[in-house]
């Protein structure tokens, strides 16, 4: 649950279909689609997700022109997830602005990108240490008001600032998207806030320390000691390291949702199917990441 949204336990991180190395565009739509297909109905983007030298909000119109093409039933139910407060540079890197005046202008700009007044989920994407975070968190809460946005989450916070932000945002907040995955795990502590707020939380970078090398499960690191034991279950399984990792997610916590990157509809094919994929108590126990 996104609030009072119900979406499937899987979502789609739309990231690699709008940056540098991003596939041509038939094959982001069909990626899209097959998602679609899958019953994924949550779509991650953020105004952002451009080429170094692109234009902001590429991404946001990618997902707005797909769904704009999709055959395969009604798109009313899909949320649609966009971000706030960064920016590219010409040599690739990320930009912070946290300004409230900027959030209101980014916050309109991608409702007129996406067709979409309000927003269905508008995320501040990163804290701007240039800037209190309870200003910019003001201007969230502004544009709830104003019916710019019809829920709000925050990205890349601590424990302290999502608290702040439930503060201030009240239960109009319903996400937080930090990074986390079998790999990177320092955002323990705001899992399981979240888990007692009952906020959804969403993994960006999911499957880090995991292989892409394969969807049969097999990887040289299957011999890895740290992470070996997501491809020693995908093999027993017959299904994918991917999406052994993802079912893992799914279960450290009932608010926990995934939002993989793809750049193939074979990916977001493999990766919607984790919500199907139960691990037992055993299964878990191995893929304990010490």
């Amino acid at each position: 649950m996104l609030g009072d949204v119900r979406v499937g336990a899987v979502g789609l991180g739309t990231m690699p279909l709008s940056v540098e190395g991003r596939p041509d565009e038939a094959r982001a739509v069909a990626t899209v689609h097959a998602a679609l297909d899958a019953g994924v109905t949550l779509l991650d983007t953020a105004d952002s997700y451009h080429p170094p030298t692109g234009t902001p909000g590429e991404g946001e119109l990618l997902v707005a022109r797909a769904l704009a093409l999709y055959g395969g039933g009604s798109v009313d139910g899909v949320l649609v997830a966009t971000k706030g407060g960064r920016g590219r540079t010409a040599d690739g890197g990320w930009t912070v602005d946290g300004r409230p005046e900027h959030l209101r202008r980014a916050a309109e700009a991608s409702a007129r990108r996406l067709g979409s007044t309000p927003i269905g989920l508008y995320q501040l994407h990163k804290p701007d240490p240039a800037v209190p975070y309870a200003e910019s968190l003001g201007a969230i809460r502004e544009l709830l008001d104003a019916g710019t946005i019809r829920l709000a989450g925050i990205s890349n916070v601590d424990v302290d600032q999502i608290l702040l932000a439930r503060e201030i945002l009240g239960d109009r907040l319903v996400s937080v998207q930090n990074r986390y995955s079998p790999a990177v795990r320092t955002s323990e502590a705001e899992l399981r806030l979240c888990a007692e707020l009952g906020l959804a939380f969403l993994p960006w970078s999911p499957l880090g320390g995991i292989s892409r090398s394969s969807l049969d499960g097999t990887s040289a690191q299957e011999e890895d000691p740290e992470f070996g034991g997501f491809h020693r279950v995908a093999r027993a399984r017959g299904v994918s390291p991917q999406r052994v990792a993802l079912a893992w997610l799914l279960a450290r916590s009932e608010t926990v949702l995934p939002i993989p990157g793809a750049s193939r509809p074979e990916s977001v094919r493999d990766s919607a199917a984790a919500a199907e994929l139960l691990l037992s108590p055993e299964e878990l126990d191995r893929l304990a990441v010490q």
